[in-house]
């Protein structure tokens, strides 16, 4: 039985015109999920009879589950217990913008970057869509506010499920669903060629960001395995081919790992391979994990950095720090519960 999460509105309209009934029921039911959070079919007040029959005999509404939640200055962690017992993370953030929700797309990852400790914990599957919005919609309840903006940069990696995440941006993006803006929805990926072109042709408006963290193929390789697929000369073209197509801004993440890749030979390096594109580099200082291979850039290692960026007139923030005492890399929470 499929989980109703899991269809987007043009789904739903489908499964109601295959069944003789009228397109239109597809906004009621997500207004009854979506708007007013009523979750049992019984309760659709507005509905037939008979087309609650068809949903209760031809859907579920079976939840994940929080198993636990760390909280740390503006920061809250939650980990997730799915149905087959597997476990994933959220992160929600409260920015001075509103409040923001970093989800996963995956039960581990494949991608082996050797810095994150979602890369420590390999791909056991892919999220299905319903187990990605539920995230969102069971960290709204908790906290009774509605969510913001969404990030897909928990867990996995999104191009990796790349079908799910899809449906999931449309229905979280629907105006009779979720109705997050499209400029709140990031998507992000270390590096997925192909997908990227994919990526731009779909018109969804929503960010692109791309976890870049090297700015030469001898540096990215040595901590992304991704890049001996796909070299930086072909993500750089892969991203000059998104922006010409959506006219987006595109984010560079860079995550600052003390003397492997914040060197000032790499901030000139970085700031030469992005010279003229309309992107913005976001230095990430390192969340430390268990992992004792990697350490955080010093703060001033940082500053410098971002100054030969800026110099070389270079779009570029430093982010925040969110939740280093509570667990909050990815991945993390879940590698210690197990």
């Amino acid at each position: 039985m499929n989980n109703i999460f899991g269809y987007t509105k043009e789904m739903l309209e489908e499964y109601f015109f295959n069944i003789n009934q009228k397109k239109f029921k597809a906004i009621q039911i997500y207004d009854w999920l979506y708007k007013k959070n009523i979750y049992d079919f019984k309760l659709f007040s507005n509905i037939k009879k008979e087309v609650i029959d068809n949903l209760i005999n031809d859907f579920s509404v079976d939840f994940i589950k929080i198993e636990k939640v760390l909280e740390g200055k503006d920061v809250k962690k939650f980990l997730f217990r799915l149905l087959d017992g597997e476990k994933i993370e959220a992160v929600l953030m409260k920015h001075n913008y509103g409040l923001s929700v970093c989800v996963s797309s995956q039960v581990g990852c494949n991608m082996g970057c050797r810095f994150c400790e979602s890369g420590r914990l390999k791909k056991v599957r892919n999220l299905e869509t319903y187990e990605i919005v539920e995230q969102i919609l069971l960290i709204q309840k908790y906290i009774n506010r509605r969510i913001d903006s969404v990030v897909l940069m928990g867990i996995g990696e999104p191009f990796d499920n790349y079908d799910n995440i899809i449906k999931f941006i449309k229905i979280i993006n629907d105006a009779h669903g979720l109705a997050i803006g499209s400029r709140h929805i990031t998507v992000s990926t270390c590096g997925l060629v192909p997908k990227i072109y994919e990526f731009s042709n779909l018109d969804l408006q929503v960010n692109l960001a791309i976890s870049l963290h090297g700015a030469t193929d001898e540096v990215r390789n040595k901590i992304m395995p991704v890049n001996k697929v796909y070299s930086i000369s072909q993500l750089l073209t892969a991203i000059k081919d998104y922006i010409a197509k959506t006219n987006r801004r595109v984010t560079i993440e860079y995550v600052m790992l003390n003397m492997v890749n914040d060197k000032e030979s790499d901030a000139y390096s970085l700031a030469d391979i992005l010279k003229g594109l309309n992107v913005y580099v976001n230095l990430i200082p390192y969340n430390e994990t268990k992992n004792i291979e990697f350490s955080k850039s010093s703060k001033e290692r940082i500053t410098n950095f971002y100054n030969i960026l800026v110099s070389k007139k270079i779009n570029v923030t430093i982010r925040r720090e969110f939740g280093g005492n509570i667990k909050a890399a990815c991945g993390q929470l879940r590698s210690e519960s197990d």
